[in-house]
């Protein structure tokens, strides 16, 4: 089974998917990385193309994860959102099994909301009216990093990809600081609790062999 690797931008991202891979190792399909790229779309590129150059990894399935801006009025902290697509200056990325992951991500986590939908990239923090605008084109939520780090794995060869965000700021939850506001270590919590999701999708794709 080729390796997965799953990409965050912060530090805070990166402890939370550690940490909950601490218990679930065991249940790993194949070999494991969480990367962090730090915040940005260019972070993000330069990151997963140097991991993606090394012979162990150059197949890798690769996940985007990590925390997102919800854009769709009644989104909570602490929602997921599982990309059907990224969209980003350079195109739009189609994710790979996004069904599978909804109804592995309701095991993994039960009671928390899951949407569905393309997830928009930014270059910065999406706030007030931009983020009517965003909604409006169709997109779910948006984050920094998820549509570059998925064109970019791409870009390196046929893979599986996926982006599953969970939601820090909505509409009617702004976030003010993520380590001291409730939603922000709800959102923690949530993040922390979905590598079994991660790894039912990885064991139930076929990756295409160069």
């Amino acid at each position: 089974m080729p390796p997965l690797l799953i990409a965050c931008a912060l530090g805070i991202e990166q402890l939370a998917l550690r940490s909950g891979a601490r218990g679930e190792r065991a249940g790993a399909p194949a070999p494991l990385t969480v990367v962090r790229t730090g915040m940005g779309p260019a972070h993000a590129r330069r990151t997963v193309s140097r991991a993606l150059e090394r012979e162990a990894w150059r197949d890798a399935a690769v996940i985007a994860s990590g925390f997102c801006a919800g854009l769709e009025p009644g989104m909570h902290p602490g929602d997921l959102v599982v990309a059907d697509e990224t969209r980003g200056p350079d195109g739009v990325t189609p994710c790979t099994g996004t069904e599978l992951l909804v109804k592995a991500l309701a095991r993994a986590v039960p009671g928390r909301a899951v949407h569905t939908g393309p997830l928009t990239g930014s270059d910065h923090v999406v706030r007030g009216p931009e983020r009517a605008e965003l909604r409006a084109g169709g997109a779910v939520a948006v984050d920094m990093e998820s549509a570059a780090t998925l064109r970019t794995a791409v870009a390196a060869g046929p893979r599986p990809v996926a982006a599953v965000r969970v939601v820090v700021d909505a509409p009617e939850h702004e976030l003010v600081r993520i380590g001291t506001v409730r939603g922000g270590i709800s959102a923690f919590r949530v993040l922390r609790a979905v590598l079994p999701a991660f790894f039912e999708w990885h064991r139930s794709l076929l990756l295409p062999r160069r």
